[in-house]
């Protein structure tokens, strides 16, 4: 099947955008807090927003198979991924969302023959949409969640790059949630002048924009739903992930449950 990445991609941020809208009513008020088979946090803003993306998903590529959060924790998961596959995070940082500091993400990434090739990841609260349509096409853009698919042709979407490393020294962030020393050994061989903490995949799209250098996240902490919109908008913008010793990183490992290995996100090669 021959992909029309425009229209895609199109079709991907008005599905984000939508369940964005979804996501703020419930930010802006009380929302019940339950909790997963693993002890993880999930509200119904998780499953209202995971269902406007499935839908959206429907219409805009209904052979090709999703990997959502939410249908995994009830086992529902796709027989056969095949070669081409989505995989969606409705509402990445759920921890971060009950918080309110605004560090959460509507993610949406396809993968094609275990690599990242188009994504979207959106913000709502920052109103910042980062996203890409392939190699060397990633962009940022604000948009206002309150005023949903109107609110997208309101400003113009802009080209966003990974920097070379400054010779003084890098920019690594990391989450605010999570600490290990498997992360401070990798950070321990570069001069780190300045460390960044952050919630959900926003913390590979501040590598995308220039805006940090590093982030390596430890093994079994984070499932490629996480990451997978967030390492497309990067490698769009000239950046890549790879497993922590240096081998490639790859999807659609069912295998393992969908969770990751270790990884670090960089720029320019450091």
């Amino acid at each position: 099947m021959i992909i029309d990445r425009d229209a895609l991609t199109k079709g991907l941020v008005e599905a984000a955008v939508e369940a964005a809208g979804v996501i703020m009513g419930h930010y802006e008020n009380d929302v019940e807090v339950m909790r997963k088979g693993d002890k993880s946090p999930v509200t119904i803003a998780d499953h209202e927003a995971e269902e406007i993306v499935l839908r959206h998903l429907k219409q805009l590529a209904p052979e090709v198979p999703v990997v959502a959060e939410e249908e995994v924790a009830a086992g529902r998961i796709p027989e056969n991924l095949g070669a081409r596959f989505f995989l969606v995070d409705p509402l990445d940082g759920t921890k971060e969302f009950l918080k309110q500091n605004g560090q959460f993400t509507v993610n949406i990434g396809l993968i094609e023959d275990g690599v990242p090739t188009m994504g979207v990841v959106y913000a709502p609260a920052m109103g910042r949409m980062f996203y890409a349509v392939g190699p060397g096409k990633a962009f940022a853009q604000e948009i206002d969640p309150h005023k949903g698919v109107t609110g997208i042709t309101e400003t113009e979407p802009e080209p966003i790059s990974v920097r070379a490393p400054p010779a003084d020294g890098v920019i690594a962030v990391s989450s605010g949630s999570h600490k290990h020393e498997a992360v401070e050994e990798y950070l321990s061989a570069f001069k780190v002048i300045e460390r960044k903490e952050m919630g959900s995949s926003l913390k590979f799209c501040l590598i995308a924009t220039g805006e940090a250098d590093l982030y390596p996240r430890q093994p079994q902490s984070s499932c490629e739903w996480d990451v997978a919109a967030a390492h497309a908008v990067l490698r769009a913008a000239g950046g890549d992930v790879t497993c922590l010793d240096g081998t490639p990183f790859d999807y659609g490992h069912a295998e393992r449950k969908f969770l990751n290995p270790g990884f670090v996100a960089r720029g320019k090669k450091i």
